[in-house]
């Protein structure tokens, strides 16, 4: 590698994806507060992810759903309000 090219922090880093709980050590600048072994017995920085190619369905080949913020149930909820209220339309202005 050249020197001075990369940031001060730029070192190996522990994805963690929580999909499917499969692990990557790749060299990153990300910034977190957790740490954790990996397989070689040496403490790296921790990033948790929720998706990956670990457990994406392009990569798979399995569809699945992750619904990790609730998203869904927002959505349903929004509807079913939506669905139950009155539609307004608008009203013409006379001139």
């Amino acid at each position: 590698m050249k020197k001075d090219i990369h940031p001060e922090n730029y070192r190996p880093v522990i994805f963690e994806d929580t999909a499917s709980g499969t692990r990557f050590l790749i060299a990153s600048t990300a910034i977190t507060g957790e740490k954790d072994r990996y397989d070689d017995g040496k403490e790296y920085p921790l990033v948790k992810i929720e998706i990956s190619s670990a457990s994406h369905p392009f990569y798979t080949g399995q569809a699945k759903v992750i619904d990790t913020a609730g998203r869904v149930e927002k959505f349903k909820a929004r509807s079913a309000v939506a669905k139950s209220s009155p539609k307004k339309t608008p009203s013409k202005k006379k001139k």
